[in-house]
């Protein structure tokens, strides 16, 4: 529609009626761009304390919805931190018998702290050698309890994570699911779970799917560890696995939890009037 310059101007409620438009749509192309201008920076800034958080962990972190946090993030082609890495060759567990304990806990969803533990182990690249990592998790609170770093996966390195948790529980589980990896079948390890009544659980032979919160914990945990490039030594190293390890549990939003894993414990023992350990 053209307006002479001897008629009448016409207001922009008039227009819109006559166009069959609101009276908003004039402006909303204006007010976009500049509300998804701040969006964008209180987006970057969260990127900047949580690398590796993708729209989901952003949304929880703003309070917003989550699908225009995604919106925003595709315009702007903000992207979070994705890992890259070779993988250790692993020929201990090809001929393995399998083990005799089978996966208890597969259908089974605690209701409180301590009743399972899930543990696991990843290697780590650096500089041209393995480093490797041995956690234990609570199932109910997603906690790290328990950890150990040595350079060979051994049945010493997986004890080591389980003493640790021990040490910081205060106590043992009532049920510990594995990989049934050889490190967790060995004598020792197996020992450790008998000496402290712990009923054993393990996944299938290669059936990651069935210890599906270590596999979640330890790709998150390396997206949010980095690069080792930024490391020149071993020592910086291992104490940006520990760093990582508290970020985890006491600052990283758990995406099923809606907080972190620290957070929900408090929580829980704070609703059921108990102390923590």
């Amino acid at each position: 529609m053209i307006i002479g310059e001897n008629q009448t101007r016409l207001t922009k409620t008039e227009i819109a009626k006559k166009l069959g438009r609101s009276r908003g749509s004039f402006y909303y192309k204006k007010i976009l761009p500049a509300k998804d201008l701040l969006l964008k920076e209180s987006i970057k800034k969260v990127m900047s304390e949580h690398p590796a958080y993708g729209h989901k962990r952003i949304a929880m972190e703003l309070k917003l919805n989550r699908k225009r946090i995604l919106r925003v993030m595709k315009k702007f082609d903000l992207k979070p931190y994705r890992r890259r890495g070779r993988r250790p060759n692993k020929k201990d567990d090809q001929n393995k018998i399998p083990s005799i304990y089978p996966n208890i806990i597969k259908h089974f969803c605690p209701i409180r702290p301590n009743v399972v533990w899930v543990a696991d182990f990843t290697y780590i690249d650096f500089q041209g050698m393995f480093i490797y990592l041995a956690t234990i998790e609570d199932r109910f609170t997603r906690q790290v309890v328990g950890y150990n770093i040595a350079s060979r996966h051994t049945e010493e390195l997986v004890c080591g994570a389980f003493e640790n948790a021990l040490m910081n529980v205060g106590k043992a589980p009532l049920y510990h699911h594995d990989d049934q990896g050889s490190e967790y079948d060995s004598n020792k390890y197996l020992g450790l779970l008998k000496r402290e009544k712990v009923k054993i659980s393990m996944s299938k032979k290669a059936s990651p799917w069935e210890n599906p919160h270590k596999e979640s914990y330890y790709s998150g945990f390396k997206l949010d560890l980095g690069s080792t490039d930024q490391f020149e030594t071993l020592g910086e190293l291992i104490n940006a696995i520990y760093q990582t390890i508290y970020y985890y549990n006491n600052k990283r939003i758990h995406t099923k939890l809606k907080m972190s894993p620290q957070k929900f414990a408090e929580q829980y023992y704070l609703k059921n009037k108990l102390t923590c350990g």
